[in-house]
């Protein structure tokens, strides 16, 4: 597992494994995390379902509860496809403007 941290942020990435394994070790990881915002990079997997996504839902609570936020990144879906419950968006560059726009609203106490 591969994290890259930027400020509040980090990004979590990992090569060659599947994606329950991805996420075994992400939940392992996440007392180590818990305090920043949460990028998840999904990149590296060819294909994935929205059923996928949803192994995501548990933790993504958990964080989102705790006051920060959690995106996980992938294009291989549209954004119609996904439940309103779990933040995806298909770019990087996305993720950082949407935490960028929820520390906000929480900074308003929206």
């Amino acid at each position: 597992m591969i994290f890259d941290k930027d400020g509040t942020t980090t990004i979590v990435f990992q090569e060659n494994t599947t994606l329950s394994g991805f996420l075994e070790n992400l939940n392992k990881a996440y007392p180590k995390l818990k305090h920043d915002n949460i990028v998840v990079n999904l990149f590296s997997f060819d294909k994935i379902a929205v059923s996928d996504l949803l192994e995501f839902l548990d933790i993504s609570n958990q964080h989102r509860a705790s006051g920060q936020s959690f995106v996980l990144v992938t294009d291989k879906l549209s954004y119609d496809e996904v439940p309103e419950e779990i933040s995806v968006v298909p770019t990087l560059q996305e993720a950082k403007d949407l935490i960028e726009m929820e520390e906000i609203e929480r900074d308003l106490g929206i």
